[in-house]
């Protein structure tokens, strides 16, 4: 890949931010942790630089870093609340934090991630903020479905600010589920295409960001996974939650919804399942009942991610000109059984 030309001014923005906040010159190598169209990262020292996607504006993104700056216990604060202006890119400040270990999935912090939701979505959201941007981030993939299956028509409003790329760290740490290695078996993606669109045409308005969400008041990550959790001091400090590029006022349910279609789809253990459910509804998480079926609040979320994950792992088979995996296969086959009505 052709490193991102905003990567050796970045490097040096997070060289001259560690810097500012140690006595002596900072030791360590600068690290890329991330180089895509949409946001390119670096860690130097104790300190990452993010620079967000082109388009996003300080009306999106300012009121999100100054209400993570006031929830030090839930999300990780920046360095500031207010972006800096590199070559018309946002840039970020942020303390370094270790990740969830991709290679540990036994140890994956289910029970930290869920706790720190609920405590998320009980704390009474600062005004204004944004929507949450779940949705939106579902309509562009199903945009970019279409558009990498030749089709013509549109679903739902175009978004504008994320690129949405699957990683392989958001694979390995939750973004995604991990998918196979030699996909030789499978239906080809274009017939696929058309499960997920019948799929999508299920969901509410709502679920696909053509009209407003029905909880304006709730505040909600927008894009839970285990690759969105870091300790943090490092490295055995407490969990917090990281990237709130997608944070604001939504149904929380939509932060529960990407587990829950994994178990849902047989890509999650019950037991992973249940932990992350329990630990939830012992902090008093107010997106499903305290007991009984949680269902009937998960449901469409739970369709919509997994409607978006298929549509991107298509996309992705599509441009890599190969049939579907296993793990792929078993999100169309759930795309169709949601199309069934079943």
């Amino acid at each position: 890949m052709t490193p991102h030309p905003l990567l050796p001014d970045l490097t040096a923005q997070a060289e001259v931010a560690a810097h500012h906040r140690t006595s002596t010159c900072p030791c360590g190598a600068t690290v890329t942790l991330a180089d895509r169209p949409d946001a390119t990262v670096v860690r130097h020292a104790d300190t990452v630089a993010k620079a967000h996607a082109p388009d996003l504006t300080p009306t999106d993104l300012t009121p999100r870093l100054t209400t993570a700056t006031h929830l030090p216990g839930i999300l990780l604060p920046p360095h500031t609340p207010t972006p800096v202006d590199l070559h018309g890119r946002l840039v970020t400040f942020w303390p370094y934090g270790t990740p969830v270990d991709p290679e540990d999935p036994d140890a994956a912090p289910w029970e930290a991630a869920a706790t720190l939701l609920a405590r998320l979505h009980r704390t009474p959201a600062p005004a204004p903020l944004p929507p949450m941007r779940g949705p939106v981030k579902a309509a562009l993939a199903i945009s970019r479905l279409r558009a990498a299956a030749g089709t013509e028509q549109t679903v739902g409003r175009e978004p504008t600010t994320d690129a949405e790329p699957t990683t392989d760290a958001e694979s390995t740490a939750g973004g995604e589920p991990a998918t196979g290695t030699e996909p030789t078996t499978g239906t080809e993606p274009t017939s696929a295409t058309k499960a997920v669109l019948r799929a999508w045409n299920t969901l509410p308005a709502w679920a696909r960001a053509e009209t407003p969400q029905p909880d304006t008041t709730t505040l909600c990550h927008g894009d839970l996974h285990l690759g969105q959790l870091v300790r943090h001091p490092t490295p055995d400090g407490p969990w917090l939650l990281i990237d709130v590029d997608d944070l604001g006022v939504g149904v929380p349910a939509w932060d529960l919804a990407r587990p829950a279609a994994w178990y849902a789809c047989g890509l999650l253990s019950p037991e992973e399942w249940n932990r992350f459910l329990t630990a939830y509804r012992a902090a008093d998480g107010p997106a499903v009942p305290a007991d009984g079926d949680p269902w009937p609040a998960l449901d469409i979320p739970a369709r919509a991610l997994t409607v978006q994950t298929a549509a991107r792992a298509i996309t992705k088979a599509l441009a890599e000109d190969r049939l579907l995996d296993e793990v792929e296969q078993s999100l169309v086959d759930a795309c169709d059984r949601i199309a069934a009505g079943d």
